[in-house]
């Protein structure tokens, strides 16, 4: 018997489980080392390496993310922590300076997902994004607008290079804040809980 039914030309359950763990490793190779930050064209480009063209073989993203926890573990367990520690480090000096907007430090470096090529992302509350400039115009921080990534709806968002890092400020209102989905939560980190965290590490 093929590893694929005869009849639909799909891989059975099993086979088709073990495909999904092969994609998911590739893909994270591919993010860790290469700096793919769009997951989904990695995970596409990893199934077309391994000659897969089902849509339905694609992993998900909790099954990338752990991919990607194990690859660092493997091969860069120690300067991933580096990395990690130094991003964070980074964003919670930005957030306290932003402390009156409400800052949360969102992506890779709150998820511990993040890599050499990744952006330090910020969100910050404000009904009127003019405030967040006028803000950062007052102390001279140096910043551009941004075009919204993939996700980030049609938030305000800018770009400030400071220290050899990419910070990425993405502007939302108090209502969009509030509506954050239960999922995402999980997914940032308030300035206290960075406090903590980075606290814990230094232990």
């Amino acid at each position: 018997m093929s590893r694929r039914n005869q009849a639909t030309g799909r891989y059975g359950p099993a086979r088709g489980q073990q495909i999904r763990i092969e994609i998911a490793q590739a893909a994270a190779k591919l993010i860790v080392e290469h700096g793919l930050d769009d997951w989904a064209h990695a995970k596409r480009k990893a199934a077309r390496q391994l000659g897969v063209n089902e849509q339905s073989h694609l992993p998900s993203k909790e099954e990338l993310e752990q991919a990607i926890r194990e690859y660092n573990d493997l091969y860069r367990a120690q300067s991933q922590a580096d990395l990690l520690r130094e991003g964070r480090t980074q964003a919670l000096a930005w957030m306290r300076r932003l402390a009156a907007f409400a800052p949360q430090l969102t992506a890779g470096f709150a998820t511990g997902l993040a890599g050499a090529h990744s952006e330090i992302r910020i969100e910050v509350v404000a009904d009127d994004s003019k405030a967040v400039e006028l803000f950062l115009l007052s102390r001279d921080v140096r910043f551009q607008h941004a075009a919204s990534i993939r996700g980030a709806g049609d938030s305000t968002q800018y770009l400030i290079e400071a220290d050899g890092a990419m910070l990425r400020l993405t502007v939302v209102t108090s209502a969009q804040r509030r509506n954050i989905g239960r999922e995402r939560l999980d997914e940032r980190l308030d300035t206290a809980e960075l406090e903590t965290l980075l606290g814990a590490c230094r232990a």
